[in-house]
């Protein structure tokens, strides 16, 4: 074939090609000139039918187009209306297909509506919403409580079983969105509210705790999890103001500020406590912050006035030391005694006379405990055995520290103080300088009246006593019955046994003998008689070694003594007429029996209702009803 001709045929095939490409774009361009038009005659048809679809002031049935696809949404009522709305969506001209996204209305067991905070791009809805409630009306609500013009994403579906005053709820978890970070989430099920994020600031941390305080009526809080705002500058501090304390600055949770609370208040011993104290973030995760407020409370207790403060990630005290000894132990916590994580700062304590001069005796149910400042050893000695002689039940707890500048006869002045508070079920006797201020609850009217009067004849001269003394309240009176198995209970199961020789109770005699005391408070007839036992035949207590004493200067030393005695020859001392055993094993019993009176007595009988019952060989105890 001649050449001219192919290149013919090749430039005639060429030219159709060319001549399509044109076309091709004549047609892509009034296609895409047409789609809008046709996706928006789509729309607007199936938008009239959504129309013919209200409840509530509003149609259940949303129309979107996906190029000639026409999307249809919502919940219908029943199955027969959502087929009457697809069939008429179908016989539309136009849609190339129709999507049903048309979900029915069922009831929703739990009812739970969601709301995700995601900050610049608004708001998440999801879960169930009120079949009761349009869509459109919900929005507005919800926009409202967070802001107008908040962007919203509702995938919520329409639901009964909603609880009543749904709206009052959400909008109000919705109002505490804006005050959390993105990510935030509030959820609604049932009538239980809960909420989790992170707050933006303090303030807005601040303001949620009181919102939250006051939730709607008839729903309850659930689970709710605030995060405190992070912080750069963390710190904590602690100032005594000599009867008070104040706490300021950051704890990490709201069990540890009820630590730091009590910690002052400990400290206190009832005063007052200033709380400051504000939730963050921020304290370094090697630090644990019980250890932290632990260690504080310690360099506390060693100030009379001044601030423990951490900062910077250490702990500094300043101020007025409780006494001398104070600042090295101060300095050796800051050595040893750190928790981990927690730097050591600056000790700056001067040791001033202690102004006033305080001792407390508080008495509880729990314990006796003894607080303060003592001048010496001797005094401390002489006020415990006085405390332990007088209290039977609690034991006795030391807290005291030695310190000089106590006031003349203030020895005294303790053992008059804790004659008067061995008769008060609960009290404190508190000596400051040469002043006795008692206050507590006596177990009888009688004893309350008297103390005002007795105070004055305890107290050494100089000193001035104060007593506020109230009568504790009647119990209710039971009847002879009850009173009867009342003594059977408490006594049942009570083993009192005596060490072999000894008259003391050991914690076993206590819990039946505080059931019979709290029992005769309840039963002003009750009469109970108390029989000791004797020790077994031939029983001997264990040998106690006689503590060696050293040699006076100029006594004669043991060896020297021996030498002596071989020398000299000394008469026989007489030895006393040993007692008959029955005798003695009679009056060990009498002895028990008044040591298990004493603490009747002690622990709220009256003097009428317990008498001696006869003594019993060996064996326990006994109380017996009186005839």
């Amino acid at each position: 074939m001649p050449q001219t001709e192919t290149s013919a045929r090749a430039l005639r095939r060429a030219g159709w090609l060319a001549g399509l490409l044109p076309l091709a774009g004549l047609w892509v361009g009034v296609a895409l000139w047409a789609a809008p038009g046709i996706g928006a005659r789509v729309v607007a048809e199936g938008e009239s039918i959504a129309a013919t679809t209200f409840t509530n002031g509003e149609p259940w049935l949303r129309i979107a187009a996906r190029g000639r696809d026409l999307v249809a949404q919502g919940e219908a009522p029943d199955e027969a209306g959502r087929a009457t709305v697809l069939a008429r969506l179908a016989a539309l001209d136009g849609p190339r297909r129709i999507v049903s996204e048309i979900g029915l209305v069922e009831t929703a067991a739990p009812f739970q509506w969601a709301a995700t905070w995601t900050g610049g791009t608004g708001v998440t809805l999801e879960g169930s919403r009120p079949v009761e409630i349009g869509r459109k009306a919900l929005e507005v609500e919800v926009t409202g409580a967070i802001g107008a013009g908040t962007p919203l994403r509702d995938a919520a579906r329409a639901a009964r079983g909603a609880p009543p005053d749904f709206s009052a709820a959400a909008t109000f978890l919705a109002a505490r969105l804006p005050s959390l970070a993105p990510g935030a989430k509030a959820v609604l099920t049932d009538t239980v509210l809960s909420l989790s994020g992170e707050a933006v600031d303090l303030a807005a941390y601040d303001a949620l705790r009181t919102a939250l305080s006051r939730p709607p009526d008839g729903f309850s809080l659930g689970k709710v999890e605030i995060l405190p705002p992070r912080i750069t500058d963390y710190r904590l501090a602690l100032a005594r103001t000599g009867t008070g304390a104040v706490l300021t600055g950051y704890v990490p949770s709201e069990a540890a500020r009820q630590m730091a609370l009590a910690m002052a208040r400990t400290l206190t011993e009832g005063g007052p406590v200033e709380d400051r104290l504000q939730a963050a973030r921020g304290l370094p995760g090697s630090v644990e912050p019980q250890d932290l407020i632990a260690f504080m409370g310690k360099l506390a207790g060693l100030i009379q006035a001044g601030e423990v403060t951490y900062a910077g990630g250490a702990v500094s005290v300043k101020g007025d030391a409780i006494d001398p000894q104070a600042i090295p132990e101060a300095q050796a916590l800051q050595t040893e005694g750190r928790p981990a994580g927690v730097a050591a700062g600056t000790v700056t304590l001067a040791a001033k006379p202690l102004s006033p001069y305080r001792v407390s005796l508080r008495r509880t149910p729990e314990a006796l405990t003894v607080s303060g400042h003592l001048p010496d050893e001797e005094t401390r000695r002489r006020v415990l055995a006085a405390l332990r002689q007088r209290v039977f039940r609690e034991p006795v707890i030391d807290r005291t520290r030695l310190a000089d500048g106590a006031p003349t006869g203030l020895a005294n002045a303790l053992d008059g103080a804790a004659t008067m508070l061995s008769t008060l079920a609960t009290g404190e006797a508190v000596l400051t300088d040469r002043s006795l201020s008692l206050t507590g609850e006596s177990l009888y009217p009688e004893a309350a009246d008297r103390a005002p009067n007795r105070v004055s004849t305890l107290l050494p001269a100089g000193w001035t006593g104060e007593v506020a003394v109230s009568a504790k309240e009647a119990d209710t009176r039971r009847d002879g019955e009850s009173c009867r198995q009342g003594v059977a209970a408490a006594t049942a199961t009570a083993d009192w046994r005596f060490a072999v020789g000894s008259t003391a109770l050991t914690p076993a005699f206590y819990p039946g003998l505080d059931a019979l005391a709290a029992l005769a408070k309840t039963c002003p007839d009750l009469r109970v008689a108390v029989s000791g036992p004797a020790d077994p035949p031939g029983a001997k207590p264990p040998p106690t070694e006689e503590p060696k004493k050293p040699a006076k200067d100029g006594e004669k030393k043991p060896a020297e003594k021996k030498a002596g005695k071989a020398k000299a020859e000394k008469a026989p001392e007489p030895v006393p007429e040993a007692k008959p055993p029955e005798e003695e094993n009679s009056g060990l019993a009498r002895q028990r029996a008044q040591a298990l009176m004493e603490y009747l007595l002690q622990a709220g009988m009256r003097p009428g209702q317990v008498a001696a019952g006869p003594d019993r060989g060996a064996g326990p105890a006994t109380v017996a009803l009186a005839p």
